[in-house]
């Protein structure tokens, strides 16, 4: 299939929550318990102000990878945990004015192709803050370096989450994000 065939656009994440996760359980190698979680999380999360989800479809309609984000709010879970981690090297104002990619998937099938760009741009370009801040797997990965690529840099490593067997790193970039000369 050709990429450009892919469509990026706004998703109702609630109504394709199950799909999603599908997408995220293979991309990210969940059980059927975590994804049972998750389920909750993400729709607890859609009720959020300013949260705002794309997806990635292609023509026949099938969701091949999604983002979702909203406005950081220091009294969410994900603040309260990574705000010690970002106090220790300075950067906790990142905290404030910040939109958060909370999730970010694409189907190991189109990854490599640009959907996971075009995505993150999408949703990053029609913020209101000055920028962004996200977690990824603290280790060096293709996800990573596509962070890096858009201007993402490391605010803090080792971040441990509670449950989570491996290691975060916090990243953080200005918006717009940066493309590709």
């Amino acid at each position: 299939m050709d990429d450009a065939e892919v469509e990026v656009g706004p998703v109702n994440l609630a109504a394709r929550v199950d799909e999603a996760l599908a997408v995220q359980a293979v991309a990210f190698g969940l059980d059927a318990g975590e994804v049972a979680v998750r389920r909750h999380i993400v729709l607890r999360h859609l009720l959020s102000p300013g949260a705002r989800a794309y997806g990635a479809t292609t023509p026949d309609g099938r969701l091949v990878g999604f983002v979702y984000g909203m406005p950081n709010d220091r009294t969410h879970w994900w603040s309260t945990v990574v705000e010690t981690y970002l106090r220790a090297t300075g950067t906790a104002d990142w905290l404030d004015d910040s939109f958060v990619i909370t999730e970010l998937h694409v189907h190991p099938d189109f990854q490599g192709r640009g959907v996971g760009r075009r995505l993150i741009t999408t949703i990053t370009d029609g913020a209101a803050e000055p920028r962004s801040i996200l977690s990824a797997i603290d280790t060096d990965s293709p996800a990573r370096g596509l962070y890096r690529a858009l201007g993402y840099q490391d605010l803090a490593r080792q971040v441990h989450f509670p449950s989570a067997p491996r290691p975060y790193a916090v990243m953080g970039a200005p918006l717009p994000l940066k493309r590709r000369n």
